[in-house]
């Protein structure tokens, strides 16, 4: 899933050529950079995580502002940020969630006995399924 958002850059007040980084849509997400470069890849990365804390927490992602319809204090200079959802939530992701699988009881007496920890190896399976394909 890709997602557009405003961002606000602001340069810092010292001259220093940093910036910081508001998204209007995301609250609370602010981040800064010590020139444009930084405070865009800054920017990325803060709102990527924001949206994903949202979908994790089962929360509806906000919809995006218009470019337009942005406002912003006096020497912000706005600009739309493109969000790799996918591809960040693959990286960064950590919420586990319960599942319920059936497996023969035979199997469960076995690895019971092994001491074998169900969840660490239907992970390991799920992942070594998708590097593979």
């Amino acid at each position: 899933m890709k997602l557009i958002y405003p961002a606000v850059f602001y340069p810092f007040s010292d001259g220093s050529g940093g910036y910081v980084v508001e998204f209007p849509d995301l609250p609370g997400c602010v981040t800064e950079g010590k020139n444009l470069e930084d405070a865009f890849e800054n920017a990325t990365d803060a709102a990527s995580g924001w949206v994903l804390d949202e979908l994790e927490e089962g929360n509806v992602v906000p919809k995006s502002s218009d470019y337009d319809s942005v406002e912003r204090r006096e020497g912000g200079q706005v600009s739309m940020v493109l969000l790799d959802m996918d591809a960040y939530a693959e990286r960064y992701g950590e919420k586990a969630v319960r599942k319920n699988v059936t497996i023969p009881a035979w199997l469960n007496s076995y690895a019971e006995k092994q001491k074998i920890n169900f969840s660490q190896v239907l992970q390991e399976a799920l992942l070594a399924r998708t590097i593979n394909k």
